[in-house]
């Protein structure tokens, strides 16, 4: 298994002070994912809960919506010339009977942000695979002091984080703002696949009880993986993209951004919300 961090030397230049030390570097690796031995897609990822992070993309793709139509996930080994394994290349076999899409036409037709697709192709795509609708659960209920104290208790999990300073997080929390889970990663995408990855294994889809907190900001594609993991709350520290507003309004999401102290954003979703009335 790969590293999570990594040791480099660094010239520190402190006040006109300069000195050479050791500096911890976050880890970072392509990673193959194969489904039943044909190759789907590459990802830049810090090494770490790598089949999690497979199994939570093929939710993502709408794939997989249940650890049963999981047979195995394994490293492929042989990968270095050496003869060793890198463990940077995983294959996943679906269980017997669950459909294998086309590869080459879901590449082109259904993949994150990253593809150059318009949005409404994007948002279509969401629309076709999802397995779960977003309910409207106890409406108006969920406070906003639970809210703003997520960022910081996402901070204090992030335990990387406090060596490198080079890693994104995304946490599952309860409605009683408990911390669920939290991974870390190079790649915020990867942060929560790794997330639901791990809930798909567990038999816990749909998360439909629980809040994703992401310490960046809220792009289409968190937004598309909140959805497809049936995930009703999505907050982040920083902005969302235009077309993650619009997936969310479509979709009946939460979705919260600028969400800093006791100050926050609500662009979707506000029926959830406890909203204090408004001034305007």
């Amino acid at each position: 298994m790969g590293r999570v961090t990594e040791r480099r030397p660094v010239i520190r230049v402190r006040d006109g002070a300069v000195s050479t030390r050791p500096d911890t570097l976050v880890a970072e690796e392509p990673l193959e994912i194969r489904l039943n031995g044909k190759p789907l897609a590459i990802t830049m990822r810090t090494p770490g809960d790598d089949f999690a992070l497979a199994a939570g993309f093929l939710v993502s793709e709408g794939v997989i919506g249940a650890a049963d139509e999981l047979a195995t996930i394994v490293y492929c080994g042989g990968a270095r010339d050496e003869g060793g394994n890198t463990y940077n290349v995983v294959d996943v076999r679906l269980a017997p009977g669950v459909p294998v899409p086309d590869i080459a036409l879901e590449r082109n037709v259904y993949t994150t942000s990253s593809c150059g697709l318009c949005g409404k192709a994007s948002l279509d795509a969401v629309r076709t695979t999802t397995r779960w609708r977003l309910e409207a659960e106890r409406p108006g209920g969920l406070g906003l002091d639970l809210l703003a104290a997520l960022p910081e208790r996402l901070r204090a999990a992030q335990r990387v984080f406090d060596r490198t300073g080079g890693l994104h997080a995304a946490a599952l929390f309860s409605p009683t703002g408990e911390l669920l889970d939290v991974r870390e990663d190079v790649g915020r995408h990867n942060a929560v696949d790794k997330l639901v990855g791990r809930a798909v294994q567990s038999g816990a889809l749909p998360l439909r009880d629980a809040l994703l907190m992401v310490s960046g900001r809220a792009s289409f594609e968190l937004a598309q993986k909140a959805v497809m993991a049936g995930v009703p709350v999505l907050a982040a520290v920083s902005a969302p993209s235009s077309l993650a507003v619009d997936l969310a309004e479509e979709t009946g999401l939460t979705l919260v951004g600028f969400l800093r102290g006791t100050s926050m954003n609500v662009y979707a979703g506000a029926h959830r919300l406890a909203l204090p009335v408004s001034t305007d």
